[in-house]
């Protein structure tokens, strides 16, 4: 007789915002995401895709397509509202987002698991959202995949500087920080990565798939090694943020992670994708 899962408390709401066509971390770490009782996701948010991945035309509407899609393979009871947002990086303008009216939404909504906005990309929605509604700056966690503790370039944050530059200047927005040197340390083979999402069933394939698929220059070749850098925030969400190392900012209200519990963290995230793989068998 199968034994009853214990139940797991929720510990915050989040809405997840990522560049969904460019690197398929981001897409592992939606999925996991999804799958993690510890939260509940709130919304999927798509943002601005970098030229490394092609024309940014049309990505942020191509990522929320891809967020769409791994939203109904997974198939929860609770399936999250994915909105796009734009393929411009920030000019301090409020054209038309769906993206940042969906984090204004959560952040405005009244209930008692509080909101953490997880951006795992450039900040360019969440720099439109703070314009919209400067007051959600109190009602929210930023937590964030991006930035240095040093010099030196920074994907995320260099997409779109000046939207970097605007939200980590908003007083009152508590933060936690994920630098390159911290989300670095979350570094699989790509033999391991292929391994693991292989034997996780039809959302492991469709996975993979997004890395193989992934449209690079004719005869490039990538490293062996690939960090897995946007499953990050899950371990401050839906885990247990004790367990990894974090600096204090000034006046307490920006944490900045040093070092990764990544056992845990990738040990729940299989653990969860191979319980949904056995729930559909």
């Amino acid at each position: 007789m199968p034994t009853e899962p214990l139940r797991i408390a929720r510990r915050c709401r989040v809405v997840v915002d990522n560049d969904w066509a460019g690197d398929p971390d981001g897409l592992v770490a939606l999925a996991h995401h999804l799958l993690s009782p510890g939260h509940r996701v709130e919304a999927v948010t798509s943002s601005l895709l970098s030229p490394a991945f092609g024309p940014p035309q049309g990505g942020a509407a191509t990522g929320a397509a891809l967020a769409t899609e791994l939203v109904e393979l997974i198939g929860r009871a609770e399936r999250p509202p994915v909105h796009a947002g734009v393929d411009v990086p920030d000019d301090g303008r409020d054209g038309p987002n769906d993206a940042a009216d969906a984090i204004v939404r959560a952040a405005r909504r009244d209930d008692p698991l509080t909101l953490v906005l997880v951006c795992g990309g450039p900040l360019t929605n969440v720099a439109a959202a703070l314009r919209r509604d400067p007051g959600i700056a109190g009602r929210m966690t930023l937590s964030w995949v991006g930035g240095t503790l040093g010099a030196g370039p920074e994907y995320n944050r260099d997409t779109d500087p000046d939207a970097a530059a605007q939200v980590l200047a908003t007083t009152g927005l508590e933060r936690w920080q994920f630098p390159v040197e911290t989300y670095r340390q979350c570094a699989w083979s790509v033999a391991q990565l292929q391994d693991a999402l292989e034997g996780c069933g039809d959302l492991g394939a469709w996975l993979w798939r997004r890395y193989v698929e992934l449209p690079l220059p004719e005869g490039f070749e990538v490293d062996a090694v690939w960090p897995l850098g946007d499953s990050c925030p899950i371990i401050g969400t839906a885990l247990a943020a004790e367990s990894s190392t974090w600096v204090e900012g000034a006046g307490g209200t920006t944490r900045t992670c040093t070092r990764v519990d990544t056992a845990l963290l990738f040990g729940d995230m299989l653990a969860l994708f191979r319980r949904h793989t056995r729930a559909l068998s």
